[in-house]
């Protein structure tokens, strides 16, 4: 019918696309439509066997590292650990000397008000601070990219309560998708769910493409927004909601121009995994 979703996945009615062209009268592909409309690769079975490979590393990373986050143990000491283990499996980590200026660590570790980007330092953790472990992994050409929290107990109400939510919110932003359903649906999900506990949804920074680059589009954002670019099977990309327990905005500090604080210094909270979608739903390939 001419109101229909038109067939090439562009999300507007068949119509005011496509018409009167059929998927059997043309030759051209999602995978051509996507690349050409919104820079987007979908991914082809063996890019994503690939792309799963640098996944599963980054979460056994990922696990290691946050069980030597510890009391008394310092980021930069958890970054060395990274580094190490991403040696030992021939692989780089994504972080190190990207974007302008360069980024100069291999993980990131933000650390109770920190929102994203946090870099290790010789501070040591003590008790009451929340962490977000982050690592990105590229092996063999493909990317992985997955976060966690550590708390280093006792932690305060607030603490435990901006991980709970964020933790949440991840769920909910992944439990939505699937095919032919557009890409803001992960922010309403997510947003939906923050405000009734009383926390707000980070805008600056958002989820990303990635696969064949570190960052590649589309951008998924975790607040309410106007994405109506439809999900289907090949892309690949982060879910990453960052929870604020006070206020939404973050200051980036002007000396790295890399760490983002929360603007009235309260907790912020972060988990993060990388999603392909299937022709059915959707995997999570950063499961160890």
């Amino acid at each position: 019918m001419r109101n229909d979703p038109c067939w090439c996945g562009s999300g507007k009615k068949w119509k005011k696309c496509h018409f009167p062209h059929k998927p059997s009268e043309t030759f051209i592909t999602t995978a051509e439509i996507y690349l050409k409309k919104y820079g987007i690769i979908l991914k082809t079975a063996e890019e994503i066997k690939r792309i799963r490979k640098a996944c599963k590393l980054a979460a056994s990373i990922l696990k290691k590292v946050c069980e030597y986050a510890k009391e008394g143990v310092t980021t930069n000491e958890l970054d060395h650990l990274a580094v190490k283990l991403h040696k030992e499996a021939n692989a780089i980590p994504a972080p190190l000397h990207y974007g302008n200026p360069p980024y100069p660590k291999a993980i990131c570790t933000s650390l109770n008000e920190v929102i994203c980007h946090g870099i290790p330092n010789d501070i040591p953790l003590k008790k009451g601070d929340i962490l977000n472990i982050d690592i990105s992994c590229q092996l063999n050409g493909a990317f992985g990219d997955c976060s966690s929290m550590v708390a280093i107990q006792p932690i305060d109400e607030e603490k435990e309560k901006v991980m709970d939510v964020s933790y949440e919110c991840l769920l909910r932003g992944i439990a939505v998708c699937k095919p032919n359903v557009p890409l803001l649906t992960i922010g309403q999900a997510i947003e939906d769910f923050a405000v009734t506990q009383g926390c707000s949804v980070v805008n600056q920074f958002v989820g990303h493409g990635i696969g064949l680059k570190f960052h590649e589009p589309p951008e998924v954002c975790h607040h309410y927004n106007k994405i109506d670019i439809l999900m289907v099977p090949g892309m690949t990309f982060t879910i990453e909601p960052m929870i604020n327990a006070g206020v939404r905005e973050g200051v980036i500090d002007p000396k790295n121009q890399w760490e983002a604080r929360t603007k009235d210094l309260k907790a912020s909270a972060q988990w993060e995994h990388t999603i392909l979608i299937t022709d059915f739903g959707h995997e999570i390939l950063t499961l160890e």
